[in-house]
């Protein structure tokens, strides 16, 4: 990852369908990652398009269905800082320091987990 990353570049966050549905009562997303709030966390984990499926696997292994958002970061009003995950890790990750404003997901996609004849994989469905 580039030392100032590429503002252009589209991020993605890994949302449970029922709280990507919830935020259109607000017009905000607010969960961090699974089962925990942005509240909870203090930001938005999002990946780059070559981190989402090692994170998938890693994180949602047992979800049969998640939505993929793409986020336009020029579209976030807050901060979004590019951090290692834990300390002592190289490979850094976009978080987003506030709710996520549903007008900056570009895109959001059915992620379905299914096994085809490779293995277990994740297939993209447009919404």
């Amino acid at each position: 990852m580039p030392a100032t990353p590429d503002l252009d570049q589209t991020i993605f966050h890994m949302a449970m369908p029922d709280d990507w549905a919830a935020a259109f009562l607000t017009g905000e997303y607010t969960m961090s990652t699974r089962g925990r709030t942005l509240d909870e966390e203090g930001f938005i984990h999002a990946s780059t398009r070559d981190q989402i499926e090692a994170t998938a696997n890693r994180f949602y292994a047992d979800v049969d269905q998640l939505v993929l958002l793409s986020i336009d970061p020029r579209k976030v009003p807050h901060d979004i800082k590019w951090e290692p995950p834990a300390p002592g890790v190289d490979e850094l990750f976009p978080h987003i320091y506030g709710p996520l404003p549903i007008s900056a997901v570009v895109r959001n996609d059915f992620w379905i987990h299914a096994i085809d004849e490779s293995g277990v994989g994740w297939t993209l469905t447009n919404l």
